[in-house]
């Protein structure tokens, strides 16, 4: 009862991330919160693109061709076109001391001939941003997801965008089309106690869920639990160095799936982390961020026995922000479970995504991602030794009048993991897709 208060009460204390990669404060007394310890995202959007204090609504109408709808199910892979649509509303307030963002986008999915693929989607965000005192800030995020297609979202193989920390969810394979549920929440606090000496901790919490496991033959259900707490030094006006320990606990549940076989699971993964972290920002709008450390972890799965060992775990990043262009790329190397896998694997992952604005009227953008994982329990490297996943995204976009945008775009899928029915049957996903999208923004006062 005393943990589950804990990290009820950890929830309720978060960072503020404004930018991972935001100008470095006019003054000089106050303190950034570096890339590792932040938990935030890089911002993928050019300096043209970023704005606050606005209401916006719209929708989205898009079709799409998937050669691979229905995984996992067959050893032929079976293509359709589907149609959906997307509306949004969303509301961007900043005050002084406050900055607080919300959004709501329910989807509506067709197929063309797979009836039986056709969705329903929800999407929910909310940022809450305070200043309590000038040296006390408070952030709390949470983001709840219902959806048919992994491909529906900006980040679809990431996790989220790229970030600088790793208290990033791990999400090594993907059911790219299958009924999943999923649900991320965090809080940060911090804490500058001196010029040049800050300190802070946040508690996370993330879950997913497959309703039906049948869709999903192979995959686990995950819900995990993250504390941490950081000291960070500012050596000069753009260099940080401080500490960082995080402790996370991962519950993985594999269901029971008759037709296939499939029996019942459970595991429990631990971990403690210490990294050593340093930031630079390297100009206003670039920032480089390595961490490295020591972690401890702790895996329970019946009926094996109980695996407790260190290993060596690191972190590096580095984002820009330009007013015609962003990027930004990630490596980290833990050990960790959840993200449809039963267990604990060593994790090797690189994320990275871009943005250029070419012409007044276009732009392209990119992410890639890839991951690597291998059992750390040597007792289950033939049943469940774990895989691989690459995947990329290339996309376009033009405006067609004030209101009215245009964006096409394609993406690559591939992943490998013998054991895993769902993906072992057909391991490549191609999307070839075009929407046009209608906004609305209007401003609202300081």
């Amino acid at each position: 009862m005393l943990k589950q208060v804990f990290f009820i009460t950890a929830l309720f204390v978060v960072t503020p991330v404004w930018s991972q990669v935001a100008a470095v404060d006019d003054d000089d007394t106050s303190m950034q919160t570096p890339p590792p310890v932040s938990g935030a995202a890089y911002s993928v959007k050019t300096g043209s693109e970023a704005r606050s204090n606005y209401l916006h609504a719209g929708y989205s109408v898009s079709t799409a061709y998937n050669d691979n709808v229905f995984v996992g199910t067959g050893a032929n892979p079976t293509g359709d076109v589907s149609y959906s649509i997307w509306p949004t509303i969303a509301l961007d307030k900043t005050t002084p001391r406050l900055h607080q963002t919300y959004t709501y986008s329910p989807g509506f999915t067709f197929y063309q001939h797979t009836s039986s693929r056709n969705q329903a989607d929800q999407n929910v965000s909310g940022d809450f941003q305070y200043r309590l005192s000038p040296h006390v800030t408070l952030n709390l995020q949470d983001s709840f997801r219902k959806s048919s297609n992994v491909f529906n979202q900006p980040y679809p193989f990431a996790g989220g965008a790229v970030s600088g920390s790793t208290q990033a969810p791990l999400v090594p394979v993907l059911a790219p089309v299958a009924d999943q549920i999923s649900n991320g929440a965090g809080a940060v606090v911090t804490y500058q106690f001196s010029r040049n000496g800050m300190i802070g901790g946040s508690g996370t919490f993330t879950y997913l869920h497959y309703p039906k496991p049948s869709q999903v033959p192979g995959l686990s259900d995950s819900n995990s639990r993250g504390l941490s707490g950081f000291y960070s030094h500012r050596l000069a006006s753009t260099q940080y160095f401080g500490v960082n320990y995080q402790y996370a606990q991962s519950l993985g549940s594999l269901p029971n799936v008759q037709n296939e076989a499939q029996t019942g699971a459970n595991s429990e993964t631990q971990t403690n982390t210490i990294l050593f972290f340093y930031t630079k920002y390297l100009q206003p709008n670039l920032s480089m961020s390595i961490s490295a450390g020591p972690q401890h972890y702790d895996v329970s799965q019946y009926p094996y026995p109980n695996i407790r060992s260190w290993a060596p775990a690191a972190m590096a990043s580095l984002g820009w922000q330009g007013s015609r262009s962003s990027f930004a790329v990630s490596y980290a190397h833990i050990v960790g479970g959840g993200g449809g896998l039963l267990g604990a694997f060593n994790s090797n992952s690189a994320n990275a995504s871009a943005r250029l604005q070419f012409a007044r009227t276009w732009s392209v953008g990119s992410t890639a991602s890839y991951a690597i994982t291998k059992n750390v329990s040597p007792l289950q490297e033939l049943s469940n030794p774990g895989g691989h996943m690459i995947s990329g995204t290339i996309s376009a976009q033009h405006p067609i009048s004030e209101r009215f945008s245009l964006e096409f775009g394609y993406t690559r899928l591939h992943q490998s993991y013998s054991n895993i029915a769902v993906i072992s049957n057909a391991p490549d996903s191609n999307r070839e897709y075009v929407s046009i999208s209608y906004q609305l923004t209007r401003p609202l006062g300081r």
